[in-house]
């Protein structure tokens, strides 16, 4: 929240009002419960805390509170204010996700240095008065002017979505899975860490003596599992495909071989995988302190997508994000900038995809481009660029440019905002899990747990 110039007691007249606009989100409760020590389950996401059977979410009224005096902090009378009294009625309740607006207005001045306030929080979305009040303050002695000031961020909790993802998808009856060339400890332990969690049942197949090797450097035992011999990559890629067209196996893993190797068995002519749209990559991010997984895609198949490939980049993110439990998936087109510019062509494929999507060319989510990827994440970055959409701000799945930028958006948010991706290809008639090679063991449960509950969704299984 910016530091504003503050105004001092001459400077301030009754009327003079001012206001902050916050989305409240799991993570602002959580943090909310670890400085309170305020851990009312019903503030917390987890948790169903009057046993109703619904997990609440709703926001602490004290937190609600404190937008107010973020309010009287930062803008009105602004830095160097001091409380002397606060009073609050809560009328209604706020929940996670919910956009608040608090806002402060001087109602009397009370010499030398005092101020009386009247206080509000009201929801954006409908008007609805959360909670009003009465604030008595101590205006700031001299003016001050501040640039924003640098807090330590949080990292609230690692793993949240996918933890929910592997909860949602333990139930279900292990997924056939034909896993190619697991011949390292890495590309084996994912497959064999799906199945102890019985979310896959892995057929492994490439050169035994190799998995042999790779499951003793894991101390795994490898009683129960079929494997199929074959040092051949080539002939393993298209082993596994086999599987598939028998209806033994009802999705495909990458282990220790390339991905065009695979991906070469994967779109053979005969009794090959094609489902009628290009083959496209997915990465499901879970950022800490987003409240949803974040979907980045192609950031690993399609170099430089056309705008028919990109159609069925968004429809193919869009179906695997209904599958993960988003209803209604937003779909941000992204590119460097907000307004369709000529001499951008990213600008003229984002626009023409908003269109598609508005003609029911694309379906089952709402899609909205060009969007920057600030104004496409960040509310208050839409608000500024004067952006009115219900993607912008909110958006679920990003589309990006080309190959290089969406490899760049992946690695970014895993190497700086500490991300965890799950990815999985799309496009073909089974998912394909497909990981890389230094990705750790959550990212290839969570793989696994992604491509379970979109074959679920699809096919019954359960």
């Amino acid at each position: 929240m910016r530091i504003e110039e503050n105004r001092t007691f001459e400077e301030i007249a009754p009327g003079d009002t001012a206001e902050i606009v916050r989305v409240c989100t799991e993570d602002d409760f959580y943090v909310f419960a670890t400085a309170s020590g305020n851990h009312n389950p019903m503030h917390l996401a987890r948790h169903d805390g009057d046993g109703d059977g619904r997990q609440e979410a709703i926001a602490p009224a004290l937190w609600v509170g404190s937008l107010v005096s973020a309010a009287i902090g930062n803008v009105l009378p602004g830095a160097g204010t001091l409380y002397r009294a606060q009073n609050f009625v809560f009328k209604e309740r706020a929940h996670a996700g919910d956009e608040l607006v608090a806002r402060v207005t001087v109602i009397e001045k009370r010499p030398p240095d005092g101020l009386i306030m009247a206080t509000e929080v009201i929801r954006k979305s409908d008007g609805a008065v959360i909670l009003t009040g009465e604030a008595e303050v101590q205006t700031p002695p001299r003016k001050m002017v501040f640039e924003d000031l640098e807090i330590p961020g949080l990292l609230i909790e690692r793993h949240r979505h996918f933890d929910a993802l592997i909860e949602r998808a333990e139930p279900l009856a292990p997924l056939p899975t034909a896993v190619i060339a697991p011949e390292e400890p890495k590309s084996l332990g994912g497959a064999l860490l799906g199945a102890r969690h019985t979310i896959i049942a892995p057929i492994l197949i490439g050169n035994a003596a190799k998995i042999a090797a790779a499951a003793a450097e894991l101390g795994a035992v490898l009683d129960g599992i079929e494997i199929v011999d074959t040092p051949d990559h080539a002939r393993a890629a298209n082993l596994a495909v086999d599987l598939v067209a028998e209806g033994r196996a009802a999705a495909l893993m990458k282990g220790h071989l390339h991905t065009d190797v695979m991906l070469k068995a994967v779109l053979r002519k005969e009794n090959g995988l094609r489902a009628g749209r290009r083959l496209t990559h997915v990465f499901v991010m879970d950022v800490p302190g987003v409240p949803h997984p974040l979907l980045v895609t192609d950031a690993a198949i399609n170099i430089a997508p056309d705008l028919r490939t990109k159609l069925d980049i968004c429809q193919n993110a869009i179906d695997l994000a209904i599958s993960l439990g988003i209803e209604v998936p937003k779909v941000g087109v992204l590119s460097a900038v907000e307004t369709v510019n000529p001499d951008i062509p990213s600008s003229l494929d984002a626009a023409l995809l908003s269109k598609m999507a508005e003609r029911g060319q694309i379906t089952g989510g709402m899609v909205d481009g060009p969007l920057a990827m600030d104004n496409a994440v960040d509310i208050s970055a839409a608000r500024t660029k004067g952006i009115t959409s219900q993607v912008a701000g909110r958006a679920e799945v990003l589309v990006v440019p080309n190959l290089d930028s969406g490899n760049m958006l992946a690695k970014q948010l895993a190497y700086i905002s500490h991300a965890e991706g799950a990815g999985v290809v799309m496009g073909a008639r089974v998912p394909i899990i497909l990981n890389s090679r230094s990705d750790d063991d959550m990212a290839r449960l969570a793989s696994c747990a992604v491509a379970a509950l979109h074959d679920a969704r699809l096919s019954g299984r359960s």
